[in-house]
């Protein structure tokens, strides 16, 4: 036998179809034959393995190594391992550990076993419990009579398992599966399940499939027991660095039941949304290496009607309350000079039963020349040149083709004190048309339109510094006139059907949506604009006013637009924009917000008033309002309000509150949500969800609620008609 008494390194080198190195260092060790004794401070190094125990015994013929007392093992840096006794294998690369204690550091999931079996990559577990939670007093935990655990996919089987919250048995299930990896994998996400009045039994249950990088597809069947079922997917890829983009579709069927009842126009919903957006084009389609960007972005949304959008979610606050759907596709070349874009959008309004008569721009070509300067900077001009295909599938078309050329003049006098310039506006239209006709009387004749605009500017910034305080005040006065001007066709007729003694005899043509043309008119516009900046040269106040006056059939006011920003101080900031009508004497837009952050405190308050000043339009007054407090690491509430002041009407609201913790959070809120439907009358209906939502999440495993899935109890008649 022989003993040492000193630091003591172990090198065994394994030959196999890999070399293998096994390193174990110890204070001390006896060696008897094949068996040697270790002891004090073991640590052994294989592979991505660091073990550590009091004491060890290695037997050189069997290979096997046994580690005894306080045994931890880490693997990676990624989870600690912890027993009083591990026997390893290296030749056959077995791993025992009795008892048996694993650390997911990453998740900070623990899982604790009488006894662990490891082989290559699998790890087998003889009953224990797994959490999240506190080991000392975990607030829920799982139950297994066995379980297995993949180191290198991080995926943990459990059998036989029951799920406790402290003590209280909650639910079994003959097995649970779950990744404690966040890198994508295909398998099946975590259920959306809720009840409703009149929906009936939700349950939504998602499929994520992840086989390559550079592409996922989620798809999400559902089931609503007295509605109906469907189906909504959603496809993501990545194709380059500097492109991606995503496809959703969804199809729902309803029961023809409940179809019945509520009166909804379409039986089936469906519809999609793709999206692409290319930062640059020309290189990675073309191979044009050409100086300035390119770019392409794709929004292309189509459904039946808006059922489709509410199906989507369970979350009312996910519903939609749009009427108009738009798509679009934006193509582009940009240099320092030049700009280049083509366009095409298409409107869709979901109150409708269909969009024939509806217009869409089918595609706008667009140039522009950047500003540039002659003269020393004295003289700028810029050149735009539009043409829109505004089309449409009944009555008229029309192809209309705008050029915009402004020509300035600037210089400013007396040391920089006062700044003049002068811009010639030349600006031309035409249009042709093309389609059935509508109208017995004014008909739509191709016609060319060219005007010039005069615009005379005197403006003076002063600047004035105080201790606390710097001051920037711009006086300016802007007056415009009407130059040369020159109509025919369509525009001719136009201006003598509307504008002439024949103004109002045909009111079709007159409130024509083709006719887009601003007209010049002699006005004065006088703005003064303030500034006040603090010692961090941040801004502290904000303050237009802005007058108009028209010279047209003498001397009108139009109307007088104040804004302010105020930042009361570091937490509280106040926004008002209004306008007054002379005319009416009264204010025909008043918008008023505020908004106010400190010590957990986030408060936002929006009020909108618009007067149409006409007795065909109704006005507006909505009032939005949000709050949300944060009273310590654990605690948080809100509750919200969206009001609709004109019709005295509750367009949404929220109250709840969260209670957070390391392994779990809880949340409980009442919602209510109005959202539009199309009945079968084709009319403008809505519906009205009351809602009582429980959000639990278990971390790292289930969360129901919140913004993955949630448990939702609808109150009854959930459905009515509004």
């Amino acid at each position: 036998m022989r003993k040492f008494f000193f630091l003591f390194l172990l090198t065994i080198q394994l030959f196999g179809a890999e070399s293998q190195k096994l390193e174990i260092y110890a204070n001390s060790m006896e060696s008897e034959g094949a068996i040697v004794h270790l002891d004090g401070g073991i640590s052994v190094v294989y592979q991505d393995y660091f073990l550590y125990a009091k004491k060890a015994i290695y037997n050189r013929q069997s290979g096997e190594l046994e580690l005894f007392d306080n045994v931890r093992a880490n693997y990676a840096g990624e989870y600690k391992v912890l027993g009083s006794y591990a026997r390893l294998n290296i030749a056959k690369k077995e791993r025992v550990f009795r008892p048996f204690y694993m650390l997911e550091k990453k998740s900070q999931v623990w899982l604790s076993g009488d006894e662990g079996c490891g082989a290559e990559q699998d790890i087998l577990i003889d009953g224990g419990v797994v959490s999240g939670c506190d080991p000392k007093d975990p607030l829920w935990k799982m139950e297994f009579s066995s379980s297995d655990y993949n180191t290198q996919t991080k995926w943990l089987n459990l059998y036989n398992t029951r799920f406790y919250l402290y003590d209280i048995l909650v639910f079994y299930t003959p097995y649970f599966g779950y990744s404690l990896d966040t890198t994508r994998k295909t398998g099946l996400l975590i259920p959306t399940f809720g009840i409703s009045g009149k929906e009936g039994f939700y349950y939504e249950q998602a499929f994520f499939v992840a086989e390559q990088n550079w592409w996922d597809l989620e798809l999400k069947p559902q089931v609503r027991t007295n509605r109906g079922t469907g189906i909504y997917s959603e496809l993501r890829f990545v194709d380059s660095k500097v492109s991606q983009g995503s496809l959703r579709a969804g199809y729902f069927k309803e029961k023809p039941e409940y179809a019945l009842e509520n009166k909804l126009l379409y039986k089936e919903h469906s519809g999609f949304n793709f999206k692409y957006d290319n930062k640059d084009l020309l290189k990675q389609w073309f191979g044009l290496r050409l100086p300035g960007q390119s770019g392409l972005y794709v929004d292309i949304n189509n459904m039946s009607d808006v059922d489709y959008l509410n199906l989507s979610s369970n979350n009312a606050l996910n519903n939609t309350t749009a009427t108009q759907v738009l798509s679009r596709i934006n193509l582009f070349y940009n240099t320092e000079t030049n700009y280049v874009g083509a366009y095409a959008r298409y409107y869709k309004d979901l109150t409708l039963e269909n969009n024939d008569n509806t217009l869409q721009k089918l595609p706008t070509l667009h140039y522009h020349s950047y500003l540039d300067t002659f003269f020393d900077d004295l003289l700028l001009y810029s050149v735009d040149l539009k043409s829109d295909n505004i089309h449409r599938q009944i009555n008229k078309k029309v192809v209309q083709t705008n050029i915009d050329i402004p020509i300035t003049f600037q210089t400013s006098l007396f040391d920089e004190y006062l700044n003049i310039s002068y811009t010639s506006n030349s600006f031309a239209q035409h249009s042709h048309f093309s389609g059935d006709e509508a109208l017995a009387v004014g008909e739509y004749n191709n016609g060319f339109l060219v005007k010039n605009s005069n615009q005379f500017r005197i403006s003076s910034l002063l600047t004035k510094a105080y201790e606390e305080n710097t001051h920037v005040i711009d006086f300016g006065l802007l007056y415009t006139t009407s130059g040369l001007e020159h109509r025919n066709g369509f525009y001719e007729d136009y201006e003598n059907l509307c504008f002439g003694n024949g103004a109002g005899n045909d009111i079709g043509f007159c409130d024509n949506e083709l006719y887009n043309i601003s007209d010049s008119r002699e006005s004065l516009q006088l703005d003064f604009t303030q500034f006040f900046y603090n010692l961090k040269g941040e801004q502290t106040l904000y303050h237009r006013l802005a007058q108009t006056i028209s010279y047209e059939k003498g001397k009108n006011l139009g109307e007088l637009e104040n804004e302010l920003e105020f930042k009361i101080n570091g937490h509280a900031k106040f926004y008002n924009n209004i306008f007054y009508n002379y005319d009416a004497k009264k204010f025909s837009k008043a918008l008023n917000q505020f908004s106010f952050t400190y010590a957990g405190i986030d408060l936002s308050l929006s009020h909108l008033y618009r007067d149409t000043l006409s007795r065909q339009r109704e006005n507006t007054s909505y009032f939005t309002s949000t709050l949300r407090y944060t009273y310590n690491d654990n605690y948080s509430y809100r509750a919200s309000l969206n009001y609709d002041m004109r019709t005295r009407t509750k367009k949404s609201s929220e109250i709840g509150f969260m209670y957070k913790k390391r392994c779990w959070d809880f949340g409980l809120s009442f919602v209510e949500n109005i959202r539009p439907i199309l009945t079968s009358d084709i009319a403008t209906s809505s519906s009205q969800d009351r809602y009582l939502m429980i959000s639990v999440v278990l971390k790292p495993f289930m969360s129901v609620g919140g913004s993955n899935s949630d448990f939702a109890l609808r109150l009854p008649e959930n459905m009515e008609q509004q």
